[in-house]
């Protein structure tokens, strides 16, 4: 068998884009800017740039903004070999405003229905998936079908194998995005769908809004706890200008506050957060250096406008770890590897 991937990620992808004009309405914008998005695929970007071997389990449209996602990927690092096209639907489309610090709208196009959420069980290399160091699944993924089935089939998978290869990380990204779901699923269709994956996962991550739709939990030590008694052995609750909270099956807390950062685009910080603590967990950090360096990495992104492009390297975050503060400056352009 081929040498398992670092981190595989699984669930959305799109086009973000981006005003290139800040403290403007879109029906004002006169120039934008095109990005990959989608957290997961953006969690494999932050990883790539990071140094690790990354892939992304995802569908596109049938359209040239499907070419353009898969040819960046490519150039950020990703495989996407697990990338393909339906022909039914579109690749969606993402816009957003942007007024620093902490008021960015978001605007999706999804219908009538996204791509990525038509992932099928029997599509999925699930050898791969549970060979994988770290596998990282998200809350959207859990929002309909096919893809609702999909998820919990790698989960199921990854849960089987974990006796047998012990140390392998099942991340749950419990990214709750209630536009995305059926209104009548938010009081418990939703919930139960949380509890079903917790189940498999051995960490979770999300902020105070997230946990509580997984847990009834909006006090973050109380949800850290209750998503620990829903199976994970590590629950690492963001929570935005006071820093986070990760709390460990072992006893081991740790809370750690962000850097100091000038914000220009808070968008992608959860994302960089992501790909960071994936890096930690394959190291083999304790908890609260993988806090810290993983607070590093989504401190950088908010201080730079797109998302999947302005993944740090890890020189970078090493220096604002260094400085104790995150210096505002233009992402580098380039693939995975540390230049």
């Amino acid at each position: 068998m081929p040498e398992p991937y670092d981190v595989i990620t699984m669930g959305r992808i799109g086009v973000d884009v981006y005003p290139l004009q800040s403290g403007v309405t879109l029906d004002r914008v006169e120039t934008f800017g095109k990005f990959l998005g989608g957290s997961p695929s953006n969690v494999a970007v932050a990883a790539a740039r990071l140094g690790r071997r990354t892939a992304v389990i995802t569908r596109t449209g049938r359209d040239p903004f499907g070419d353009y996602l898969r040819r960046e990927l490519g150039v950020l690092g990703v495989d996407a070999r697990w990338v393909d096209a339906v022909e039914r639907y579109p690749t969606p489309v993402t816009f957003c405003e942007i007024f620093p610090p902490d008021d960015f709208p978001l605007y999706f196009y999804r219908q009538p229905k996204a791509p990525d959420l038509e992932i099928r069980t029997g599509e999925l290399d699930l050898d791969a998936v549970c060979a994988a160091r770290v596998f990282w699944m998200t809350g959207t993924g859990l929002c309909a079908e096919p893809s609702r089935s999909a998820t919990l089939a790698a989960l199921r998978a990854r849960g089987a194998a974990r006796t047998a290869s012990p140390g392998r990380a099942t991340v749950f990204d419990l990214d709750w995005r209630p536009m995305f779901w059926d209104e009548e699923d938010h009081g418990s269709v939703a919930p139960a769908r949380y509890r079903e994956a917790l189940a498999h996962a051995t960490v979770a991550v999300g902020n105070v809004d997230e946990c509580e739709i997984a847990t009834g939990e909006r006090d973050p030590h109380a949800a850290a706890r209750a998503l620990l008694a829903a199976g994970v052995e590590l629950a690492v609750v963001k929570r935005g200008p006071a820093g986070v909270l990760a709390v460990h099956r072992d006893g081991t807390t740790a809370e750690v506050p962000p850097l100091p950062v000038d914000v220009v685009n808070g968008l992608g910080a959860g994302d960089a957060f992501g790909g960071a603590l994936c890096h930690g967990l394959l190291a083999g950090w304790d908890t609260a250096r993988t806090m810290r360096y993983a607070n590093a990495a989504g401190a950088i992104v908010a201080s730079r406008l797109a998302c999947s492009s302005a993944m740090p390297f890890p020189h970078e975050v090493e220096k604002a770890l260094d400085d104790g503060a995150v210096t505002t400056g233009p992402a580098p352009r380039a693939t995975g590897a540390t230049p």
